[in-house]
C-alpha cells in the first residue's frame, strides 16, 4: 500500500477533496461521483489535484459476519476500503487476555502485532488457535457488567458480543434498531470462565519454586577425592542444566535474591535430535549448606510455598501434550510432594503408576478437568517455560455445571474507558470466555494510512470478491441471510465504474437468488438496475440513499465528489420507477447547518419514489472531533461556534455522545424536537408504513465455475 498522502498544504482547502488534512484518526468522508452527477465546474477554476491511487487487493475472504453492533443485519460485504465509520470499542481495560504464551495480559496493554489465543471452527468442533492482534483502540462508553454464576465478571459496552452455548449474542438488546440478540439468564458462556490470579511474588514462591526445580532437574552434592598429594579433599558441587533458559534464568535470579550467585555456562551443545542445553553452577561451601537449606522440606507449607513448587516441578519434570498435563518422577517423595500441593490449591488429580524392569518405576501424576483446570493450574502457579503452555487444538466446551450461566446483567452508570482488538480470528480469549471483535474498525489507521486525504486518495479495490463470494455462498454450512452492501465503504465511489466489483457481487447474487441490501451515496447504482429490478421482482434487493443536504453549495464542500443532490433525488425516482424498492437517509443531520432541510429532504425523497427514511445525527467521535471543527473553520467559518454550541446542546454538554441509544439520535430538548419533527413528517408523508423482508427461501448455491446445470 502506498504511503500516506503528503501533497498540500496543511489546513487550506482542497478543491475536490472534502477533508481539509490528513491528520491521524477517523472521518467518514465519501468520495464523489465525476461523470452525469449534475455539477458544472469551471475548467478556469480548476487547481492542482491529489492524485487518487488505487490499491488492488486480493481478500482472504469477502462476508463479514455479525459484527455490527449499530445495524440489525448478520452479514455483509464491503467491496472497497476508503473511508471507515467510527468503531465500538467493547471491553474494561483490565479485563485479562489470553495472549498465545498462554499467559494473560490486561487488554489496554495488548498491541497490534501481538500473538493472542481466539477460536476457530475445524469440522464440526470450535477449537483453540493463535491469532495475530491486527488492531487495538479505545474509547468512552457507558459501562455493563456481566456476571456469571461461578463469580466471572465482564466490564463492557452494553454492544459487545460473546459466544454463548446459542450462538454470538450482545450484552444488552438494542434501544433503537430492532431487537436482536442478546445475553440472558437462559445463556451459557462458551470457555473456562474467570482466569486464575497469579502467584504473589513473595520469598516463600521463590522458595517452593527452587525446591520444585532443583530437586527435580538439579545436582546438589558433595563428593571426596584422592588430592595428588595423598589427602582426602571434598569437592562441593551445585548444578542445574536446562533446554529451556526461561527456566533457568528464573532459578538463577531467585538463587542471587537469596545472595547466592552463580555462573553459567553451556552444558552440552545441540546435534541433530537434541537441543543445545545451559546450566548454572556453584561450588562454595558456604552456597551448598545455603541451597540445601533453601530446598527443605517445610513442616506447614504456606499457599505461597505450595504455589512455587508446582511451578518449579512442572518446568523441571513436567509435560503438557495432546491435551494431559502430567508432572512424572521416580521419588516417591517428590510425587507425595506434587500430590499435596495439587490437592492443596484444589485440583484433582489421578496417578499412573508405570513399572520398568531394567530402570526405576515411574509415577505420572495427571491433572483432570481438561482445558479448564489446565489454564487454572498454568495462571496459578505460573510457571516458567512458555513452550509447556500451548493449548492449541483443545476443544471449546460450555461446561455443564461449570458456572459459566449468565447471572445478571447490569448498568454501572457511568461511562469508562473501554478496549477492544481486531484480531486474525475475529476473536479472543477475555477473562476465560470468547469475545468477539467490534464491527468496523479504522481500516486505513491499520495500513498506516489516514483517515484524512488518504481516505479519498488511498483506495483498495477487492478485485477477487466475486471470486470469493461464489466460494463462500456455495460452502455446505452456508446459512442464507440478507448481504448488506456498502455499509463501511460506499459500493459505488468512482473507482467502481471501471473496476466493477460491487457489479460482480451483484452478478452472484442475481444468479442465485441471494437478499442483498445496498447502501450509498452514488448515482452510479443506476447502472445496475438491470440486475435489481428482477431482483426486487422476487423479493430480493433493497436500497438505502443518504442524503445529507439539497443545497448543492453546502455539498459541493462538503462532499465534494459524491453525486450532487439533485441528482441523488433523480436516482430514487429511476430506482423506484424500476420497481426498486428505496429508503432515504438522512445523515449526518448537522445543527444550524443542515437540520432545517430535513422536512424538503424527507419531502424531494417521497416524491421521488421513496417509502421508508431515517436519520443520524452528526457524531463526532476522537479524531473526527478537530477535523470537523477545522472543515467547519474553513468553510462556515461565521456559523462553526454555533454549529458545536448546538451540537453540545444535542449531546449534554459534550461535543460527542458515545452512548447506543442516544449518539445516533441525541437527546436534550432539540434532538428531542429533531425527532418529533421527523416523526410527524414521516407520517404526513406516508414513509414507514411498511417493512422489507427480504426473501432468503429461494437462495440456491452456486456453481463451483459459473456454469448452469445441464438438468
Amino acid at each position: 500500500m502506498p504511503s500516506k498522502t503528503t501533497s498540500g498544504t496543511h489546513g487550506e482547502v482542497i478543491k475536490g477533496r472534502g477533508a481539509p488534512s490528513n491528520i491521524e484518526g477517523r472521518f467518514e468522508t465519501w468520495t464523489r461521483d465525476a461523470e452525469d452527477d449534475g455539477w458544472f465546474q469551471d475548467p478556469g477554476d480548476e487547481p492542482a489535484r491529489l492524485k487518487t491511487v488505487i490499491h488492488l487487493e486480493v481478500a482472504k475472504s469477502i462476508i463479514s459476519r455479525n459484527e455490527s453492533p449499530d445495524i440489525g443485519f448478520s452479514q455483509s460485504i464491503n467491496p472497497y476500503r476508503g473511508c471507515a465509520h467510527g468503531c465500538v470499542y467493547c471491553l474494561s481495560g483490565d479485563t485479562p487476555i489470553l495472549m498465545g504464551s498462554g499467559r494473560t495480559l490486561p487488554l489496554s496493554e495488548v498491541r497490534a502485532g501481538d500473538e493472542v489465543y481466539g477460536t476457530r471452527l475445524i469440522g464440526r468442533v470450535r477449537r483453540y488457535v493463535k491469532s495475530r492482534v491486527l488492531a487495538h483502540w479505545s474509547s468512552i462508553k457507558p459501562a455493563y457488567r456481566t456476571t456469571l454464576e461461578n463469580g466471572t465478571e465482564l466490564v463492557s459496552s452494553g454492544d459487545h458480543r460473546f459466544l454463548t452455548d446459542r450462538g454470538w449474542k450482545h450484552v444488552t438488546n438494542n434501544e433503537v434498531l430492532p431487537e436482536r440478540a442478546h445475553l440472558t439468564t437462559f445463556n451459557r458462556m462458551m470457555g473456562v470462565g474467570a482466569f486464575a490470579e497469579g502467584p504473589a511474588d513473595t520469598d516463600e514462591y521463590r522458595r517452593g519454586y527452587l525446591c520444585g526445580m532443583i530437586r527435580g532437574d538439579g545436582h546438589l552434592a558433595t563428593h571426596e577425592y584422592k588430592r595428588s598429594n595423598g589427602k582426602r579433599g571434598r569437592l562441593h558441587q551445585f548444578r542445574l542444566a536446562l533446554c529451556d533458559a526461561e527456566a533457568l534464568l528464573r532459578a538463577q535470579d531467585f538463587l542471587f535474591d537469596f545472595g547466592i550467585p552463580t555462573h553459567e555456562f553451556q552444558f552440552s551443545a545441540a546435534t541433530g535430535t537434541y537441543r543445545a542445553s545451559h546450566a548454572i553452577r556453584t561450588s562454595t561451601f558456604d552456597r551448598m549448606v545455603a541451597i540445601g537449606q533453601l530446598i527443605e522440606w517445610p513442616s506447614s507449607p504456606s499457599r505461597d510455598w505450595l504455589t512455587g513448587f508446582l511451578a518449579g516441578i512442572f518446568d523441571a519434570e513436567g509435560s503438557f501434550s495432546k491435551g494431559i498435563l502430567r508432572i512424572a518422577n521416580t521419588d516417591p517423595e517428590i510425587v507425595n510432594w506434587t500430590c499435596r500441593c495439587l490437592g492443596g490449591l484444589g485440583f484433582s488429580f489421578a496417578i499412573d503408576h508405570e513399572h520398568r524392569d531394567t530402570r526405576k518405576s515411574i509415577d505420572h501424576v495427571r491433572v483432570t478437568g481438561g482445558v479448564r483446570e489446565h489454564l487454572r493450574f498454568f495462571h496459578a502457579v505460573n510457571p516458567a517455560i512458555s513452550r509447556k503452555l500451548d493449548i492449541v487444538g483443545q476443544s471449546l466446551k460450555a461446561w455443564n455445571g461449570g458456572g459459566l450461566r449468565v447471572a445478571s446483567v447490569e448498568s454501572l452508570g457511568e461511562t469508562m474507558r473501554l478496549y477492544d482488538i481486531t484480531t486474525e480470528t475475529e476473536d479472543f480469549i477475555a477473562n476465560g470466555v470468547v469475545s468477539h471483535n467490534c464491527y468496523a474498525r479504522p481500516s486505513h489507521a491499520y495500513l498506516g494510512l489516514s483517515p484524512g486525504l488518504d481516505f479519498e486518495t488511498r483506495l483498495s479495490a477487492k478485485v477477487n470478491a466475486a471470486e470469493k463470494l461464489r466460494e463462500e455462498l456455495g460452502k455446505p454450512g452456508y446459512k442464507c441471510d440478507t448481504l448488506v452492501i456498502g455499509v463501511n465503504t460506499d459500493a459505488y465511489q468512482p473507482i467502481e465504474r471501471t473496476r466493477r466489483v460491487t457489479r460482480g457481487i451483484l452478478e452472484i447474487a442475481h444468479e442465485t437468488n441471494h437478499p442483498v441490501a445496498l447502501i450509498t451515496k452514488s448515482a452510479l447504482i443506476e447502472r445496475d438496475i438491470d440486475l435489481l429490478a428482477p431482483m426486487a421482482k422476487k423479493g430480493l434487493a433493497a436500497v438505502a440513499v443518504s442524503i445529507t443536504t439539497l443545497d448543492h453549495e453546502i455539498s459541493r464542500r462538503m462532499e465534494p465528489r459524491t453525486s450532487a443532490p439533485a441528482r441523488r433525488i433523480q436516482a430514487i425516482r429511476r430506482l423506484t420507477d424500476a420497481g426498486i424498492p428505496v429508503s432515504v437517509n438522512v445523515a449526518p443531520v448537522i445543527p444550524f447547518l443542515t437540520d432545517a432541510e430535513l422536512e424538503p429532504i424527507l419531502e424531494a425523497a417521497a416524491d421521488a419514489g421513496a417509502d421508508s427514511a431515517g436519520y443520524i445525527l452528526v457524531r463526532l467521535p476522537w479524531e473526527v472531533r478537530p477535523l470537523f471543527k477545522e472543515w467547519l473553520e474553513k468553510h462556515f467559518p461565521l456559523k462553526a461556534d454555533h454549529v458545536m454550541s448546538r451540537i453540545r446542546e444535542m449531546r449534554d454538554g459534550r461535543e460527542n455522545d458515545p452512548n447506543f441509544g442516544s449518539r445516533m439520535k441525541g437527546q436534550g430538548i432539540l434532538a428531542d424536537l429533531l425527532a418529533q419533527r421527523f416523526a410527524n413528517a414521516v407520517k404526513r408523508l406516508g414513509l414507514n408504513r411498511r417493512s422489507y423482508d427480504l426473501d432468503t427461501s429461494l437462495f440456491k448455491p452456486p456453481s463451483r465455475h459459473g456454469q448452469g446445470s445441464l438438468f
